[in-house]
């Protein structure tokens, strides 16, 4: 895939940093969850990656390939987590994010600051487009709650 140019980025996105756009309050897991556990959270197909994290310091991130099948399910998960090519900084520009997103063909980066302190994530809409907001987020779990409230009556 070539490079974006400034055409290919809507315009939101020039000029800010992933830290600008990013998701402040991304759902972690604790680092002891097992193999199985995780598995378990790839059910919804909303989830993307998984946060791993101890006293509000990322650990590891895990995406539905690193959990293959061979895999024990009560191993710990984060012995097959990583890091590499899942974090990013909350200065590097949205722009830059976008495209590396993009070309690794993955939705998520976990924003981290220097001491590796998880500050949020990059939700990468599903039309490649721009970020998901905190107000998307929001609105896409009362959604959720709506449907599950009037099928829980129905």
């Amino acid at each position: 895939m070539h490079a974006l140019t400034l055409q290919h980025v809507p315009p939101e996105l020039i000029g800010r940093t992933a830290g600008d756009v990013l998701v402040r309050q991304p759902k972690t897991l604790p680092v002891d969850i097992t193999v199985d556990q995780a598995r378990a959270c790839f059910t919804d197909d909303h989830v993307h990656l998984l946060l791993l994290t101890e006293s509000g310091r990322l650990v590891g991130t895990l995406l539905r390939t690193d959990l293959g099948d061979n895999l024990d399910g009560t191993d710990l998960a984060l012995l097959h987590s990583r890091m590499v090519d899942r974090t990013t900084a909350p200065t590097t520009p949205a722009e830059q994010s976008l495209t590396l997103l993009r070309r690794s063909g993955q939705r998520r980066l976990a924003v981290i600051d220097d001491n590796g302190t998880l500050l949020g994530m990059l939700c990468l809409k599903r039309s490649l487009t721009g970020f998901c907001s905190d107000a998307d987020v929001a609105a896409r779990a009362a959604e959720r709650a709506v449907r599950t409230n009037g099928a829980a009556r129905g």
